[in-house]
């Protein structure tokens, strides 16, 4: 088995691709050991030293590392860690997908402006975001404010309020009038 590995925005965070679907069409994200605990592959990723986040993108693995090691000493090991955990055929999360849904907080009046900003999401940004390693999850829209979550790569990445901001939040207005801003919400 070979894995890729490329570089992400975020220093502390590497995109790991196994050659195989991870997660399809969902995705998880793990900001502790404690959150981890249906998906083995995550809780296998917690176990090594200097693992601080971990993001199942469709097709990819995103490792954040704390500061007091380097990805010189990690990266073989994670490596090794999601060799292992593919080559034994194991699933990369237990139990019920609604796992990761979440709650979104919407205005029933704003049903085709939600549609808009959802479709914009998933056909303009989430394929950019997940080629650097993360993902933005939709949250919530009321009062021509647009709230969003970060995951993976994305997640305290130092470019990510730029990206919100001058990035998705300039095309939202672009082509959705109703958006007057966009903000990051933290789950």
């Amino acid at each position: 088995m070979f894995i890729e590995t490329e570089g992400t925005p975020n220093p502390a965070t590497l995109k790991f691709l196994p050659g195989r679907e991870v997660m399809g069409l969902a995705t998880a994200d793990f900001a502790s050991p404690a959150s981890a605990g249906r998906s083995p592959l995550a809780s296998t990723l917690f176990d090594l030293p200097g693992v601080a986040r971990v993001f199942l993108g469709g097709d990819f693995v995103t490792v954040t590392k704390t500061d007091e090691i380097d990805w010189a000493a990690l990266k073989p090991q994670v490596l090794g860690a999601i060799m292992e955990h593919f080559v034994a055929g194991r699933p990369v999360v237990e139990g019920e997908d609604d796992l990761f849904a979440g709650e979104e907080d919407t205005d029933p009046e704003d049903e085709e402006i939600v549609s808009q900003i959802k479709e914009l999401l998933d056909t303009r940004v989430r394929p950019a975001v997940a080629g650097d390693g993360g993902d933005i999850v939709f949250r919530g829209y009321r009062d021509g404010i647009v709230r969003l979550h970060m995951q993976g790569a994305c997640s305290g990445c130092p470019s990510s309020r730029a990206t919100l901001k001058h990035g998705i939040e300039n095309m939202l207005r672009h082509y959705v009038p109703e958006v007057v801003a966009v903000e990051q919400v933290e789950l």
